[in-house]
């Protein structure tokens, strides 16, 4: 198993998180953690996703979507996305 080192951040990322509340934060602290550990938890997309994992997680009793991607020889997680299953993957796709 494989563990990332370095997390970076898009600003698309960082502006959803600053949105969230203290005990979101943790919770979301908690699944990076997990994903530094072991970054092929998340579920690899196909076609024009094809660079881009994606984790799903309740927070506050309400799926939760992770997007990142990881990468192998650098060991570096980057985060991209964070948001409700509405329109997430309409909106990786335009950025």
């Amino acid at each position: 198993m494989v563990k990332a080192t370095h997390v970076l951040q898009t600003p698309a990322f960082k502006k959803a998180v600053k949105k969230l509340k203290a005990r979101q934060k943790q919770e979301l602290d908690s699944v990076i953690k997990a994903l530094m550990d072991d970054p092929t938890l998340g579920e690899k997309k196909k076609g024009d996703l094809s660079f881009l994992r994606v984790y799903k997680f309740k927070m506050d009793k309400q799926l939760t979507l992770l997007g990142y991607s990881f990468d192998d020889g650098a060991l570096i997680l980057e985060l991209l996305a964070l948001g409700a299953h509405e329109n997430f993957y309409r909106d990786i796709k335009r950025r």
